[in-house]
């Protein structure tokens, strides 16, 4: 890692490993997410291998509940992944030891935990290293013949998204490394979803094409308008087949006033893991199906090398994505909330905030204003927020936004720029979003 990985964080890699070593037994704590799975999982498979005895415990969010689960777990040693970055002082003030591999907007210091997160080494977590890569770079401190778990990372790198625009900073070490060792293969992007046409065009929400996803009428429509069959794979298309369908998607995509540039992160590159014979983002969508659907264990497993897991997993995945799209499709056709600055949608019915969030964005929503998601269907209202580049242009930083908004009406959020979330008492949900529209508002005055 020397060179590619900066000096202090391979200090504080070193220090995690060793705290690590002289323990027994480890309690793991992560995000239920794909990034956060990837990363439980990534050590959970180095400490099985180092010998080591733990247990996997994921969180949908990291509040004071979680926290005082972690505080009261009678753990010698804890490992955080993919949370922490608001709650160090809480970590800070438990009686044993805590090592955390985050990589949200850094809050506090941390005094006397182990902590590694990218942006404290000058390099920014929303692009350039997420919670799995942060594991990763653990589990090769801890031993090299861990490089085969660079494609669990890759996971969580497609989960989080960190690829769209091309892989960066620390992933981009990660993709280097993982195509000398014949680990990772990369191939071109397209519009096209992979998979049998019929089917993938019909699940399809990235992109989700109005009238076609969701639609069987649409989707042979689309295919007749081509040529193409749609017993085909996207693997098997000749070049022209790829390129007339491609186009149809396109002229439909901006119909529906998708923009140029969320068009080519859509045909984005793809990164294909050889062991797992599939493509990093239809690895993530397998965890993702586990972790938004109460089975976080089961994407654990499958994500260290269980068969029998995995195969569940991919069960799960196709109940998943149905659930999406018919909460996409319902938010198409009801459309968001505008009020001044954002744009919103309740998402108690379906469960499903964040990646409807990310989908309304996209494809749905006004893209002029960012997308906020709430699921109040408890007395702890969820939320999540999307934006894109050209709003993070005009001044909009969605993780301070949250934070300030949140802490107004008694709950706690935060994460990146372009993507962000929290909690805070569903009662509160209208005074919230006045707050969050107001400070929103702030940001753009202010650029």
């Amino acid at each position: 890692m020397d060179g590619a990985v900066p000096p202090k964080l391979l200090t504080v890699l070193s220090h995690a490993a060793d705290i690590v070593r002289s323990h027994d037994f480890i309690h793991v704590f992560s995000h239920y997410d794909a990034d956060g799975i990837s990363a439980a999982s990534i050590v959970a498979k180095t400490l099985a291998r180092a010998g080591k005895e733990f247990s996997v415990r994921l969180f949908t969010t990291l509040d004071d509940e979680a926290a005082s689960v972690i505080r009261g777990s009678g753990a010698e040693c804890v490992v955080v992944t993919d949370l922490g970055a608001s709650y160090v002082k809480e970590f800070d003030a438990m009686p044993f030891d805590v090592v955390v591999f985050d990589h949200h907007t850094v809050g506090d210091e941390a005094q006397r935990i182990c902590y590694a997160n990218p942006h404290l080494h000058g390099i920014d977590g929303m692009t350039s290293g997420c919670g799995a890569t942060m594991a990763f770079l653990f589990a090769i401190a801890m031993d090299e013949s861990n490089w085969d778990l660079v494609q669990v990372a890759m996971a969580g790198i497609a989960g989080d998204r960190q690829h769209i625009n091309g892989l960066l900073g620390l992933n981009s070490y990660l993709l280097s490394e993982g195509k000398k060792r014949s680990l990772v293969k990369v191939s071109e992007g397209s519009l096209i979803p992979c998979g049998r046409l019929k089917d993938s065009l019909f699940i399809s929400t990235d992109p989700y094409v109005r009238g076609v996803s969701g639609n069987e009428d649409g989707v042979r429509k689309i295919l007749s308008e081509a040529g193409v069959s749609g017993d085909k794979d996207f693997s098997e298309l000749s070049p022209e087949e790829a390129q007339r369908l491609s186009s149809s998607i396109a002229l439909r995509l901006a119909a529906q006033n998708v923009s140029l540039q969320a068009m080519f992160e859509t045909a984005r590159t793809r990164y294909h893991l050889p062991d797992w014979k599939m493509d990093a983002e239809t690895f993530a969508t397998l965890l993702n199906g586990c972790g938004r659907t109460g089975l976080e264990g089961l994407g654990v497993c499958a994500a260290m090398g269980d068969a029998e897991c995995l195969e569940g997993a991919r069960r799960m995945e196709a109940v998943y994505s149905r659930q999406v799209l018919e909460a996409v499709v319902a938010l198409d056709g009801a459309g968001t909330v505008e009020l001044e600055n954002i744009q919103w949608f309740d998402s108690s019915a379906s469960g499903f905030t964040g990646v409807v969030c990310g989908v309304a964005m996209q494809f749905i929503g006004n893209p002029g204003k960012p997308v906020i998601g709430v699921n109040r269907s408890g007395d702890s209202a969820k939320v999540s927020s999307r934006g894109t580049w050209a709003l993070l242009d005009r001044g909009v930083d969605l993780s301070a936004a949250l934070k300030r908004a949140c802490e107004a009406v008694g709950g706690n959020g935060g994460g990146h720029k372009i993507a962000s979330g929290g909690s805070f008492p569903s009662a509160r949900t209208e005074e919230f979003l006045h707050v969050l529209d107001k400070i929103i508002g702030e940001q753009v005055s202010a650029k």
